[in-house]
């Protein structure tokens, strides 16, 4: 029997052997295509490529592509676990052709492939075509002598393939494999097309169309082929099987579940065990490519699904995190096909512990509350969408695990409800979320770049150099000229200018001829490696085909440089001081500033901060040489070099090395990178850390500033140290200490302060601001500049005296008035301290205040008012007494 991961390099050799290069999986995170969530099918990394905005050194591929459907318009969240074919992660194995072989070479190979190279039995085997396509039809029986009986031709769009509305677009041919009559379900056409009788093994697209507008169609100068065989379930037809989750793969999977949890993998926990296996593979997958748990976008579907593999470990009876505990199983059976999950593993580990301990902790809380409302509804009726909402905002329930929370129980959420109360945060998400995240591809650039080829980047050596211009674009338009005041983007054959990419600023400086000059205020790269510089126009006029000379900002690009190094340095140390976990989430390095995001699942102690900026210090004062090497990203890495989780890599890498290794090991550090970087790590000056903070869960932000921005910082912060130390009068080693000495005095001087001043305003009060109003003695009066902090206590005080009935004191402190009134225990019954205080905060410019009877506080803005407080607490006392 074929393991899966053998039916995998067998396809991929299969299709090499037949001319196709192997092209690894792309990210599951799309960089081409801001209408996906996730990377769903094997063709979307070669979308531009069938679209012609692209162009590869090949025109056959074939894929082991990554995919993930758990969002959007492919969802298969919700029947993840309790069907046999539903996944959020599976693989796709793909053969591609880019204006190469059609049809008759399409079918070949598959064909032969799967009865030759997999032996399948073609009586087991039938296909269906579009209705119109007689092409494939007669193909099918002239290539694999198929009968019309096991040809099955469909007339609807589920066998015509469209890209979009607008587009490439063709029929669709697919292959069948029939379990035989004992399996209920009928072919596929029939109304018994669902059932598991007749599974889809393989689909074949053959692009032939370009559509535009809809509905009109021009057949293409050179039609493609793009095919899709999901491995899973190709495997369980290889290994007799009917359930993908009878594979291999999921076989070693559930049992590590079922070992862990102690429960039976045949027992009543039988669908939680398929949905641990299944959300630990797209689980582990996301978070290799970069995507974290968060509140929106890709991280919230992350979240869901880790979560709801979570609630089905604590349903099996675990008490302590044991998601991450299933991670070696996982890279056991696939790290060898992904390397990213070896690669990442510190990193998925301390992701799935740190999501799972927070969710734990709520939880038990939630779950108890669900089972709360759900007591009260009746037999059928919905959760209402406000408790749902609760769950979610409160105890981080996203939706779908509430309604799997209610699997089986006869109840549903009011998802309106739900969605009512979630406007604003749905609003949020809207606003955040535009596709994949990344800007729209402008075709401009795809045309530059096949027209002109790729721009030659001269700026590891040297930040000025001579260029062609070979192209003059403004709103997406190739210019013929630009003159003085035009605001354009050139680009050049080759040039000194690094654009915008890796978190490194793009570069500034001019471009010069006789007589022209543009001034370049960033410069992007576009379309991969065009590098694009935007500017103005301030001398002359520009036309494509000059010869500029082409000046980087030196000042500008040495700042830049340092702080792009000193993050090679800082991310190291931060690596050693706090585990293997720590991986880089994000960069910006300007001239000014370095701002480093990176996956830590607590904060950052003051002690491991300074531990870890004298580490960064002590490797740029080791002044050793920055050794730049190119090689393969394999290669790279299994030298030792940190590669950038979600990264994309081409065939060719520069891997940039810093410090001096021990015994003569790796360097101190080691990374796949290619922006611009210090000859020394001593060039880099000095480093300081500005601060530490938190970003979104388990993610922190460091802010440092490095170079001649770390030497303004230090003499800056002397200056003021000096400046302190002299108002002072001591020197600045004695500043500390005589600093806690002055705070020291204060504090007793403001002890004594405040026991004068109640001494003041106890003594005698009976002699100076004692009234009778009625029956009640009143004692009033204004404390000044009094902190309002401390008139109850001196109202107190005043009231044990003996001498009052009633105390009303007022601060004017800060030019505001702060009023307190307290009642004696035999007058609290006729008297209210809270209406006494209300009447002076009127009387104030103020509203309310409040307390009890017997001591009440209130305030208002108008400190010059305090007589007409005390006249009003007067009239209403008056009222009482």
């Amino acid at each position: 029997m074929l393991t899966t991961n053998e039916i995998r390099t067998a396809f991929l050799e299969y299709f090499a052997s037949n001319g196709h290069q192997i092209v690894p999986s792309s990210s599951l995170v799309p960089k081409n295509d801001p209408t996906l969530l996730f990377t769903n099918a094997g063709m979307v990394q070669f979308k531009n490529v069938f679209t012609g905005q692209e162009t590869r050194p090949y025109s056959r591929a074939t894929t082991a592509q990554k995919v993930v459907r758990a969002g959007g318009k492919h969802n298969d969240l919700d029947n993840v676990g309790y069907t046999a074919r539903h996944h959020t992660f599976f693989e796709m194995m793909g053969n591609f052709s880019f204006g190469d072989y059609f049809k008759p070479e399409a079918i070949e190979f598959a064909w032969n492939l799967v009865t030759k190279g997999f032996n399948l039995p073609k009586d087991k085997l039938l296909v269906t075509v579009f209705a119109e396509d007689e092409d494939a039809a007669g193909l099918w029986r002239s290539i694999a002598g198929l009968d019309d009986s096991r040809i099955i031709r469909i007339p609807t769009s589920d066998n015509f393939w469209r890209m979009g509305d607008t587009g490439p677009c063709g029929p669709c041919s697919e292959i069948f494999f029939d379990h035989g009559p004992d399996v209920p379900g009928g072919p596929p056409g029939s109304p018994d097309e669902d059932g598991d009788r007749f599974v889809e093994i393989w689909n074949l697209v053959f692009m032939q169309y370009f559509e535009d507008p809809p509905g009109t169609r021009s057949p293409l100068p050179r039609p493609s082929i793009d095919t899709g065989l999901g491995l899973e379930r190709f495997a369980a037809i290889m290994q007799g099987k009917r359930d993908n989750y009878d594979t291999d793969t999921f076989v070693a999977l559930i049992q590590a579940s079922a070992d862990l949890t102690h429960q039976a993998v045949e027992g009543p926990f039988k669908a939680s065990h398929r949905v641990v296996a299944d959300h630990l593979r797209s689980s582990a997958f996301l978070i290799a490519d970069g995507v974290l748990p968060s509140k929106d976008g890709r991280g919230y579907v992350l979240r869901r699904i880790m979560r709801r593999a979570m609630r089905h470990l604590h349903m099996m009876g675990t008490t302590e995190p044991t998601f991450y505990k299933l991670l070696p199983a996982l890279i056991q059976q696939m790290g060898g096909a992904y390397p990213e999950l070896v690669h990442g593993e510190a990193l998925i580990r301390e992701t799935m512990r740190g999501e799972e301990e927070r969710f734990k902790a709520m939880l038990d809380r939630g779950l108890h509350l669900l089972e709360e409302e759900k007591s009260h509804l009746a037999s059928g009726a919905s959760l209402p969408g406000d408790v749902a909402f609760r769950l979610y905002d409160t105890f981080g329930f996203p939706l779908d695990l509430t309604q799997d929370a209610l699997r089986g129980s006869g109840h549903d959420v009011d998802v309106k409800g739900f969605e009512d109360a979630m406007a604003v945060q749905r609003q949020r998400a809207r606003a955040a979320w535009t596709g994949s995240g990344d800007t729209t591809v402008e075709t401009i650039w795809f045309e530059a770049r096949d027209k002109f080829g790729a721009s030659e980047f001269l700026g590891y050596s040297t930040e000025q150099a001579d260029g062609e211009v070979q192209a003059v674009i403004a709103g997406n338009e190739f210019l013929k000229k630009a003159s003085v005041g035009s605001e354009v983007a050139v680009l050049l054959n080759q040039t000194p200018f690094y654009g915008e990419s890796g978190g490194q600023a793009g570069d500034t400086g001019f471009l010069t001829a006789s007589g022209v000059k543009i001034a370049i205020t960033d410069t992007q790269k576009k379309a991969g490696d065009l590098i694009v510089h935007y500017g103005t126009v301030t001398e002359g006029t520009l036309r494509p085909g000059m010869a500029v000379t082409a000046t980087v900002d030196h000042d500008r690009r040495s700042a830049i440089r340092a702080h792009h190094s000193a993050t090679h340095l800082l991310h190291e140390a931060l690596r050693r001081h706090l585990g293997a976990h720590v991986a880089q989430k994000g960069s910006l390095n300007t001239a000014e500033r370095l701002r480093f995001d990176v996956s830590q699942p607590r904060p950052i102690t003051d002690e491991e901060l300074a531990a870890i900026e004298a580490e960064v210090n002590n490797r740029i004062r080791d002044n050793s040489q920055v050794v730049t090497r190119s090689m393969t990203p394999d290669e790279a890495i299994a030298e030792g070099a940190t590669a950038l989780f979600g990264e994309k890599y081409g065939d060719e890498v520069r891997v940039v090395s810093m410090g001096a290794g021990t015994d003569n090991q790796n360097p101190w550090s080691m990374e796949l990178c290619g922006g611009t970087h210090v000859n020394r790590t001593g060039d880099i000056g000095q480093f300081r850390i500005v601060s530490e903070s938190g970003v979104s869960a388990g993610v922190r932000r460091i802010e440092a500033v490095a170079g001649k921005a770390a030497q303004d910082l230090t003499v800056s912060n002397e200056q003021r140290l000096t400046q302190m130390a002299a108002m002072m009068k001591v020197s600045v080693a004695d500043a500390p200490e005589r600093l806690a000495a002055v705070l020291e005095e204060r504090r007793q001087m403001e002890k004594q302060i405040a026991h004068l001043q109640r001494q003041l305003a106890t003594g005698n009060v009976a002699a100076a601001g004692v009234d009778k109003i009625g029956a009640v003695r009143l004692a009033t009066r204004n404390m000044g500049e009094t902190p309002p902090r401390e008139l109850k206590g001196l109202a107190e005080t005043i009231l044990k005296q003996g001498n009052a009935d009633v105390v009303v004191l007022i601060s004017t402190a800060d030019g505001k008035g702060s009023v307190v009134a307290a009642v004696g225990p035999e007058m609290v019954e006729k008297v209210d301290a809270v209406a006494l205080v209300r009447a002076a905060s009127a009387a104030m410019g103020g509203k309310g205040g409040g307390g009890r009877r017997d001591m009440a506080q209130a305030g208002g803005p108008d400190a010059q008012a305090a007589d007409a407080a005390f006249a009003a607490v007067r009239e209403a006392l008056k009222t009482m007494a």
